[in-house]
């Protein structure tokens, strides 16, 4: 690309003079033009909805949308839609599914829903002060929030909780109101956003009432942390079902390598952050392909993560009186309504594909997924290696870039079968130097 290019006004153009600015810096205008023209959809109402999702718009970015079937879950099968481009995640998931069915599927353990957010503010008064302020502001808050908070309450949710923090050791002068939420089928974030802002004005007109100038409110948000909205999922054996995973390794061995193999991202703040990535991999795809924000999960799963100080495993295993255990907790708040999940054509469909689940029931079916997820890699990592399943994936990738016939595709798989692979190693095998 070339340098210096600054772009005055480019908001302001049209989408057709935003594409071909970005093409004067390509390589290949014509060919940059033409195939960002062809991701876009030739249904312009579509076209037009999905650019109204985000702001300067040359064309749509697509990505896989596959199924992961025969989930059991809590007695219930799902097929699972999953959006992702990394190689395996899908295999790896529906492998994992489909031995937990043949042994009771995947059952919930533990589920809430409780979501927070915070008024943030500088006190400049005294402790007595500050007491009676907030108990003014706690006695008129719902009356003042009752025109956001009416609709909400009418579908079972709205604020379930209020309280004052004092944190002015941490940061002078600085003190929070916390709010937690309820907000049903909805992950709820334009709504407590809103609250949280006609709260901080209330706040704010309490304080200039009776106390001028000590209060200073800095920010009004939801917290993406959420320890109070989780799942906690189980998968359980006999230690001798692991049997049927491996021709080489009894299930006693096997029980014992995944125990050890949690312990390990337990105590490994190295491991635990790859240990608690892959299991990301089942869960984003599906947040992503129910239209949910997966920047918000992942935020708020790794700070989860840090609970105790440092990362450590999300996931546990436990072998006792021969019953092979493995849990996973982890903290979700989706939505199955408002968002994207109903602007977006393909969430919608994958919600239906589903059967149209309730947020707590999407979040079991999310956090079931990124429990096969994590149990197919684990099994993988102390068995036959992680490489050897993504090596078969690789070659398939290298293969389709470049863009061999059949025949040559037999030939080269049959060279590099069982054994790892490069982009080099494979051309030079084509070009007969290997």
């Amino acid at each position: 690309m070339k340098k210096n290019n600054y772009l005055e006004g480019f908001s302001k153009m049209s989408r057709e003079q935003k594409l071909s600015t970005m093409a004067r810096l390509a390589d290949d205008p014509q060919s940059f033009t033409k195939e960002l023209k062809s991701f876009r959809y030739a249904d312009d109402p579509i076209q037009q909805r999905f650019e109204q999702f985000s702001e300067n718009i040359l064309s749509n970015y697509h990505l896989p949308f596959g199924i992961a079937p025969n989930f059991l879950i809590d007695g219930k099968l799902y097929h699972i839609p999953m959006v992702t481009e990394e190689s395996s995640v899908i295999a790896a998931a529906s492998k994992a599914a489909k031995f937990w069915y043949k042994h009771g599927g995947i059952q919930t353990e533990k589920i809430s829903t409780r979501k927070r957010g915070h008024i943030h503010f500088s006190w400049y008064g005294t402790p007595g002060e500050l007491e009676k302020l907030y108990k003014e502001f706690e006695k008129k808050l719902p009356s003042y929030i009752s025109e956001l908070t009416g609709n909400m309450e009418k579908r079972g949710g709205g604020i379930t909780e209020v309280w004052l923090s004092d944190q002015h050791e941490e940061l002078p002068d600085y003190y929070q109101i916390g709010l937690s939420f309820e907000t049903v089928d909805s992950m709820g974030a334009n709504f407590i956003n809103s609250v949280l802002e006609k709260a901080a004005e209330l706040l704010k007109t309490e304080s200039e009432k009776d106390h001028p100038g000590k209060l200073e409110v800095i920010m009004a948000i939801l917290s993406n942390y959420t320890p109070g909205s989780y799942v906690q999922m189980k998968a359980e054996c006999a230690v001798e079902a692991l049997n049927e995973l491996d021709g080489n390794t009894n299930g006693a061995e096997l029980a014992e390598k995944f125990h050890k193999a949690i312990e390990i991202a337990d105590h490994s703040v190295s491991r635990a952050v790859t240990n608690n990535k892959g299991i990301m991999n089942g869960v984003d795809a599906v947040v992503i392909a129910t239209g949910n924000d997966f920047r918000a999960i992942e935020a708020g799963v790794h700070a989860y993560s840090v609970d105790r100080g440092r990362t450590t495993s999300l996931s546990q295993c436990e072998v006792n009186g021969g019953v092979f255990t493995f849990r996973l907790r982890i903290p979700l708040a989706l939505g199955t309504v408002g968002g994207l999940t109903n602007l977006h054509p393909l969430a919608s469909r994958a919600l239906e594909i589903l059967g149209k689940p309730s947020a707590k029931e999407l979040m079991r079916i999310a956090g079931a997924v990124g429990l096969a997820s994590n149990f197919s890699a684990l099994h993988s990592l102390i068995t036959t290696g992680i490489q050897k399943g993504h090596m078969k994936l690789h070659l398939e990738n290298i293969l389709m870039a470049l863009d061999v016939d059949e025949t040559m595709k037999e030939k080269i798989k049959a060279r590099f079968k069982n054994q790892s692979v490069s982009y080099s190693q494979v051309k030079a095998f084509i070009e007969g130097e290997l």
